[in-house]
């Protein structure tokens, strides 16, 4: 095929698209002319690409198409409507249906944690594996409560969210793995074992619960709803159920945990704002602990009430069908 006569043959097509798909507004023979053009030059961009190695030519047939399909299937304009079904159907309906996975992580871990802070306060000899006397002391009546208020109130918020959003993330992005899940778990578990079993028993329970209280009960809730659920994710190539393959079951729970991923993005915003504006505040202990216990109970209001009310609508907190692929015309 001579590419240079091919090319100088529809130059003028090519052109014409080019005018077309520009125009803000189009007459109907105008539009059934572009949509013929643009089908043409997606049948002439196949054709070229199959015969010329000119990487020039071809970008430039494409962004022709690629301009052609835009004006052929208009642009969308920017609607509430999305986020508002995304807060109020999909998002609460995927934290129900998989309250088992996370409540079942939140109450193990919290026995766990008791289990853990408790002995480690009974036990010195095992504390002191950790640090001197004088350090134990040191954290217990500096470095605990001095965390709190050592950076600016936006820039510590900005820290806690990135960082807890991370660990969140890692607990979904992993659960296919489930065993780095109950690592991350680990992790968390013994760390905050340790700080809260030191406190005890250096005598500053109450400092301990006062700061970790008003922010811990949503921060932690959130780790355990993305730990649940990444466990969900990797069990369900494990046992996928009736009626469906491990690969359809896995990008089920894949995509249901990616919804659940954008909305602990918010949720753990606002933990974040809890630890770094309440936290360390000058309110009573109580006022700051009730505060942190609304927020908690919101949510688990939010999660079990209004996911449950989706779930009940038929809500599967699945892709609505506005944010599937629209179908393109081909020659």
């Amino acid at each position: 095929m001579d590419l240079d006569a091919y090319v100088s043959e529809r130059r003028g097509e090519w052109n014409r698209l080019e005018v077309l798909a520009r125009r803000r507004k189009l007459s109907p023979d105008e539009a059934d002319e572009l949509v013929l053009l643009y089908q043409r030059a997606a049948t002439h961009l196949s054709v070229v690409r199959s015969h010329s190695p000119d990487p020039i030519l071809l970008a430039s047939l494409s962004q022709l198409v690629i301009a052609g399909r835009a004006a052929v299937t208009g642009g969308r304009t920017f609607s509430w409507q999305p986020v508002l079904r995304f807060f109020t159907s999909s998002f609460p309906a995927q934290l129900y249906q998989a309250r088992r996975w996370w409540l079942t992580v939140m109450v193990v871990n919290v026995l766990l944690l008791w289990a853990l802070m408790w002995y480690l306060s009974a036990n010195p000899d095992v504390i002191s594996l950790f640090g001197s006397g004088q350090d134990l002391r040191r954290y217990a009546e500096q470095d605990f409560a001095g965390y709190y208020s050592e950076f600016r109130a936006q820039n510590f918020a900005a820290s806690v969210w990135t960082h807890n959003a991370l660990i969140a993330a890692q607990c979904l992005a992993s659960g296919v793995l489930i065993l780095p899940v109950l690592y991350i778990l680990g992790q968390n578990l013994f760390g905050l074992g340790m700080a809260g079993g030191v406190m005890i028993y250096t005598g500053h329970a109450d400092t301990f619960f006062g700061l970790i209280l008003p922010h811990g009960m949503l921060e932690l809730t959130c780790i355990f709803v993305g730990a649940g659920v990444g466990l969900r994710i990797g069990w369900a190539w494990i046992a996928p159920g009736p009626h469906r393959t491990r690969g359809r079951a896995l990008a089920e729970r894949a995509r249901a945990g990616m919804l659940v991923a954008l909305g602990l993005a918010g949720t753990l915003g606002v933990a974040g704002l809890l630890e770094a504006y309440v936290t360390p505040s000058g309110l009573p202990t109580g006022v700051r602990i009730g505060i942190g216990a609304v927020v908690w109970l919101a949510f688990l209001a939010y999660a079990l009430g209004v996911g449950g009310a989706a779930h009940r609508r038929g809500e599967t907190g699945d892709l609505a069908p506005e944010h599937t692929v629209t179908p393109v015309p081909t020659a």
